[in-house]
């Protein structure tokens, strides 16, 4: 049971470090890891008639499996280093920028031909976001859709299982250094052996790499979490900038706390979903390229970053925390009427109901204000009034709020420029790492230490 390289994770970053390896060396012997299933038995139960909320599976469909957490996430590639992480500090920003260029080409030949690559460049849109105190940040974003992003995680599954072993429901347990060099990955009913191991686990495995980290003697520092709300209203509303930039990325500094609030996961004609992390019921947002599965909502995500260090120093126990308060209030995630926020009373099934947006995820009803800290909710509030000047109607009673979205980082590992450890031949990449922080830059960390190990060999 002995690998020239074991990848741990197959999210964006485990499959382009495969995919890449395989196409410079066929040679190699590679073995992936991965504590969910194949993409084809990554199911949901959600159906909103007999399972209407998450009934935390030992597994979650929706963020383990072939293709990981970005399996389900809309298919957005956004090629910018403005967002998405800071792969750039370590590797350039053009060799990062080329590399989610030769990402993005590899999706289209794998299925993703003929979507649609939007681009913040000469758009009217910035000079309106900066006229009303709003800042668009620069990317090209190509978008694939959850239903092509689909496609292509399956032609490329179907490239990769010829060339590589694929271990399913099989999550390493632990990993240990062997004396006379390589590493020794453990899981409950085996253990093997590669010279090379690259770990890209993503967030969910935050709490798993931070035990690695410990047992390998690892640095590592405090990263963020974003915590904050996601919003939903009729597609119409932001039609200006969905048409014209598919997801706009912006950020806003609040009046009263100088905080930055920003947009994050836009989906146009999308539907509104539920995620489970450590067996914390959070809320995330889909949609789709076809047509015919197009919702009469758009929705994204307004969120606060949160940064602790001293004395206090776990940010994801922090956003934890805010979560489980919304999960013990709400049963999972609490939905609530901008009108009824911004009033101060609770949302009722209904008021709910007789507003003009129909929810896409049936969430509790609920007041928001008992679980979001004030400075957070104060500046999500800040954010909606302001993005009304820009898309008028943001602000309308019937808007409606769900809570709790919370994005959990990684600590960030300590890496050099080859995104190595300081254990030789151990890599950390993807959003595992705490460096990236999105489907471009994962993939793209995956193709950089591909071709580095493949130069070694």
């Amino acid at each position: 049971m002995k690998y020239d390289v074991i990848i741990v994770g197959a999210g964006p970053g485990g499959i382009f470090s495969a995919y890449e390896l395989t196409k410079l060396n066929s040679n190699l012997k590679i073995a992936i890891f991965e504590a969910g299933n194949p993409l084809e038995k990554r199911k949901c139960p959600i159906d909103g008639v007999k399972v209407k909320s998450c009934i935390k599976c030992p597994s979650c469909a929706i963020m383990n499996g072939f293709g990981g957490a970005g399996a389900f996430s809309d298919g957005k590639y956004n090629i910018t280093n403005q967002f998405g992480g800071s792969l750039y500090e370590y590797i350039g920003k053009n060799e990062a920028i080329e590399l989610m260029k030769y990402v993005d080409e590899i999706n289209l030949a794998y299925g993703g031909e003929g979507t649609k690559l939007y681009s913040t460049a000469d758009t009217k849109i910035k000079k309106m976001c900066l006229q009303n105190g709003l800042h668009l940040l620069d990317a090209q974003v190509r978008h694939l859709g959850t239903d092509i992003n689909y496609v292509v995680l399956e032609n490329l599954y179907n490239y990769l299982k010829d060339r590589v072993e694929f271990f399913f429901r099989t999550p390493v347990e632990k990993m240990a250094k062997l004396p006379n060099g390589g590493y020794e990955v453990i899981t409950a009913d085996a253990k093997y052996e590669c010279d090379k191991c690259i770990i890209s686990v993503g967030r969910s495995g935050s709490k798993w790499m931070e035990t690695v980290c410990e047992d390998l003697d690892i640095p590592t520092k405090s990263n963020r979490v974003d915590i904050g709300v996601r919003v939903e209203l009729p597609a119409e509303i932001f039609s200006a900038l969905t048409d014209e930039l598919y997801e706009s990325k912006i950020v806003y500094r609040t009046e009263k706390f100088e905080d930055l609030v920003r947009t994050f996961c836009m989906n146009p004609h999308g539907a509104v979903v539920n995620e489970n992390t450590n067996g914390i019921i959070t809320v995330n947002g889909h949609s789709y390229e076809d047509p015919a599965k197009h919702t009469e909502n758009t929705n994204f995500a307004l969120l606060v970053a949160k940064h602790f260090s001293q004395p206090f120093k776990d940010s994801n126990g922090y956003g934890e925390s805010i979560a489980r308060l919304s999960n013990m209030l709400g049963g999972g995630v609490i939905v609530q009427r901008f009108g009824d926020l911004v009033r101060g009373r609770r949302s009722n099934e209904e008021r709910i109901r007789e507003g003009y947006v129909t929810p896409t995820l049936a969430a509790t009803p609920g007041d928001l204000s008992l679980v979001i800290p004030k400075r957070i909710l104060d500046g999500i509030i800040e954010m909606i009034y302001a993005l009304d000047k820009i898309c008028p109607g943001t602000a309308n009673d019937d808007t409606l709020l769900y809570g709790v979205e919370v994005k959990f980082y990684n600590m960030e590992v300590e890496i050099d420029n080859n995104l190595e450890t300081r254990n030789k031949g151990l890599f950390v990449i993807g959003d595992g790492s705490g460096v990236t922080h999105s489907l471009s830059h994962a993939s793209a960390s995956g193709v950089y230490v591909a071709r580095y190990i493949a130069s070694e060999k």
